[in-house]
């Protein structure tokens, strides 16, 4: 009988811990200024958005296996390509050497040519092989259970649709004209996650010219907390009238020492309406000291030998969220508004 009851209270304590997650979890991986976005559901189902850089040894996958285990997440259940990039599609063989993935989901054919290109095309259609395959338009869902995830972007196309929270923008008139861009950055898949009252925004790549067909003369999106800056803290992309139009409450910069992190974009960001702190994946040396936020906020500082550390967030679906540090171990709360 003692046996019996023992084994009882121990499957109620096993079921009690995995009835005892509530947060959604993001784990900013520091590829080196490329993107590694693990996103773990509430139900445990996990979203990868990019796989970072080939070869150096295989940092990158051994990075994202690392976030992976403390994640206990031991398969992926959805690979995102925003674009193909190598920055953002080269690690994928790497990838899946490492890590199970259910489906990969993408905008279609890379619309670029050249040897660069085709090497990332023949690689990417060898990870293909091993899982499903979800090419999404805008105003698609991925079924990631427990959150809702809508593609806003994708192959150069915006939403049509204007989410809950948008509308007419008034930051649109006189707003400088961006150039065309014909590259894949032009191409990203971009969406949006929300649960319950916490939203986030990703959008990859994404330039400038496409940015503000997202924004104007409607603000397609509506505001969120949690901004990823577009393309590393490009200058080539944040344009001010979405920018300023999500109102995000935090912002990560996925940059790397030396890449991304314009101060342009901080300019742009810090005066965004309603923004509490910036956080970084890496120290900008274009930044400098006038632009980058405390070190606090930063989790890897060193151009070389860097240590790889994470900024984590786990978010309410009350909208509430903490983001943490990894290097330091310091995080802070922001209460549901």
């Amino acid at each position: 009988m003692r046996q019996v009851l023992a084994g009882m209270i121990c499957v109620f304590a096993l079921t009690a811990g995995a009835q005892a997650k509530k947060t959604l979890d993001f784990y900013f991986v520091d590829v080196e200024g490329g993107q590694a976005t693990l996103i773990v559901s509430p139900s445990g189902q996990s979203l990868l958005v990019d796989t970072g850089w080939p070869g150096y040894n295989n940092r990158d996958a051994e990075r994202i296996g690392k976030a992976a285990k403390s994640a206990g997440v031991k398969k992926i259940d959805y690979v995102l390509i925003t674009h193909y990039h190598l920055d953002h599609v080269g690690g994928i063989q790497q990838l899946i050497a490492k890590l199970d993935v259910g489906t990969f989901v993408d905008h279609g054919p890379n619309r670029e040519t050249g040897k660069e290109a085709r090497e990332l095309n023949e690689s990417y259609e060898r990870a293909l092989a091993t899982g499903k395959h979800l090419v999404v338009k805008p105003g698609d869902k991925i079924p990631l259970k427990g959150v809702d995830v809508e593609i806003v972007t994708a192959d150069g196309d915006v939403t049509a649709k204007t989410l809950p929270g948008g509308g007419p923008n008034s930051l649109c008139p006189g707003t400088k004209n961006w150039p065309a861009d014909p590259s894949e950055n032009a191409r990203s898949v971009g969406f949006v996650l929300t649960y319950g009252k916490f939203r986030f925004v990703d959008l990859g790549d994404l330039t400038g010219r496409k940015e503000l067909a997202l924004a104007c003369p409607e603000n397609r999106i509506g505001t969120i907390d949690l901004y990823l800056t577009t393309h590393h803290g490009f200058n080539q992309s944040n344009a001010e009238p979405l920018v300023h139009a999500l109102k995000p409450r935090v912002a990560v910069m996925n940059n790397g020492a030396r890449k991304g992190g314009s101060p342009e974009v901080w300019r742009t960001v810090k005066s965004s309406p309603g923004l509490e702190d910036i956080w970084q994946v890496h120290y900008s040396i274009e930044g400098g000291k006038e632009n980058n936020s405390n070190e606090s906020f930063i989790a890897n500082l060193a151009e070389h030998n860097c240590e790889g550390k994470a900024i984590r967030v786990e978010a309410n679906s009350d909208g509430s969220f903490t983001v943490i540090n990894d290097r330091n171990k310091y995080s802070k709360n922001y209460p549901a508004r």
